[in-house]
């Protein structure tokens, strides 16, 4: 039951799988272990059910604000049936066996880190021995200490995204990507919604006018968006779940879906015994991804920004350290999408931000609407906004969004120049296709005071 291998992966959500398929291809001897499925949350109960489940509504309101088209019924048996398909049927048997058709074990079970030096992984009755270890092993939906929460019928990211029928009614605490993601969804479903927001404005990690624009476009599709409240209790009331909230009111629904954050799944691990301290955020790491020597961790676990994308960079950052191929991690201009209709997207600072770090910011927004040709062309009742914030001494571009159609595409034109550090007379110096809602940078930059 004792084996070594060159690298032990603890965890194949994208990160993880990033990382051991960039090893095997290298012809590393790799094991994998995962506790559930292969593909992690994000494959199979947060990014791609989810927008899988939000596209078909998207595409039935942009129907009916496009000229000559009548507003399409949404099918929710077919819309359920394609969600099943693009969650594999919560089944990983075809991912195990890709696997261990190329000769990787795959142990399924919880894993511990029971030596180190080198370092040793217990499965169950298997003990694996290896020089380097990644832990990918994700987070899981936060549950906020709200008296009597266990009364109520309470869903998290995983019950909302594999629903099989959708409720008469829910309230939605918390107000960030998950809440106004699936806050719309049931909406547009027919469920009346109630969005609690402890905080004074929806995605209150971005600039305040991304939250009052979320908040719009909510209310628009008949959300009941509350904020600067926060839940006191919990309790049943025959069929009902009520929240008793801090201004006296009360939400109440069939379910609570609790949209308040994730917690690192570091936990099992027990790290602790082997010396190796895990925070509050998970599994802290240096530039390299690495928490101790031959011990990395990518994805959510490390609590560095928690989003598929920044796990699979991380997996091959990872990579490339094991390799010898040395790598560091930069994590500037990593963009933030939230897959609404019509979508937010967000990367690099904002104001406040700027101003903490001692910045001499200076930021503009521009209405798509009043300049653009192309909002005309997408829709009859046209939207859209784009922010830009600028560093003033260096003349660079430090932040960016956008809420508007698609904005989860065009977003990278600003993330690379924030990455990159170009100066915004060269992006206002650039030609952007005709018409397009990338050409709003065009506008947003002109705008700026520099």
């Amino acid at each position: 039951m004792d084996a070594q291998y060159d690298a032990v992966v603890i965890g194949m959500g994208p990160g993880g799988e990033v990382a051991a398929s960039k090893l095997i291809q290298n012809g590393k001897r790799v094991a994998v272990v995962e506790r559930e499925l292969i593909g992690g949350e994000c494959g199979y109960w947060a990014c791609i059910p989810s927008k899988t489940l939000l596209r078909p509504l998207e595409a039935a309101a942009e129907a009916a604000d496009v000229a000559g088209l009548d507003a399409p019924t949404p099918d929710w048996a077919g819309m359920r049936a394609y969600r099943d398909t693009m969650i594999r049927h919560l089944d990983d048997s075809k991912q195990v066996e890709g696997y261990r058709s190329q000769g990787v074990p795959v142990f399924k079970g919880t894993a511990r880190i029971t030596g180190r030096d080198p370092w040793v992984v217990a499965v169950d009755e298997h003990r694996l021995t290896a020089d380097d270890v990644i832990v990918a092993t994700g987070s899981s939906a936060a549950r906020p200490p709200i008296e009597g929460l266990e009364e109520v019928e309470v869903w998290t990211n995983r019950q909302a995204t594999t629903v099989e029928e959708v409720p008469d009614r829910a309230v939605v605490v918390g107000g960030s990507a998950v809440g106004v993601e699936m806050g719309q969804f049931l909406a547009r479903m027919g469920c009346t919604v109630t969005l609690v927001q402890r905080g004074p404005a929806l995605m209150d990690r971005e600039e305040p006018r991304v939250g009052e624009l979320t908040a719009e476009l909510l209310r628009a599709d008949g959300v009941d968006v509350r904020t600067g409240i926060e839940p006191r209790r919990a309790y049943r009331r025959g069929r009902d779940s009520v929240l008793e909230l801090s201004d006296g009111s009360e939400a109440v629904g069939d379910v609570v879906l609790l949209a308040t954050g994730r917690a690192a799944r570091v936990e099992d691990l027990e790290l602790d015994r082997v010396g190796v301290e895990t925070g509050p955020k998970g599994l802290a790491v240096d530039e390299r991804c690495q928490a101790a020597p031959g011990l990395w961790a990518v994805g959510d676990v490390t609590g560095v920004a928690l989003f598929t994308h920044v796990a699979k960079y991380q997996g091959g950052v990872v990579a490339g350290n094991i390799l010898g191929r040395p790598r560091t991690a930069e994590y500037t201009g990593v963009p933030r999408v939230v897959f609404s209709d019509p979508e937010i997207a967000c990367v690099g600072l904002t104001a406040d931000q700027a101003r903490a770090r001692g910045v001499d910011a200076v930021s503009a927004e521009v209405d798509l609407t009043a300049g653009l040709a192309r909002p005309w062309t997408y829709e009859t009742s046209p939207k859209g906004h784009v922010g830009v914030l600028a560093d003033r001494s260096r003349g660079t571009l430090i932040g960016a969004w956008a809420v508007a159609p698609l904005a989860g595409e065009w977003i990278h034109t600003a993330a690379l120049a924030v990455r990159e550090q170009i100066g915004v007379d060269r992006l206002r110096e650039g030609i952007f296709q005709f018409p397009t809602f990338s050409e709003g940078y065009t506008l947003a930059v002109d705008a700026l005071d520099l």
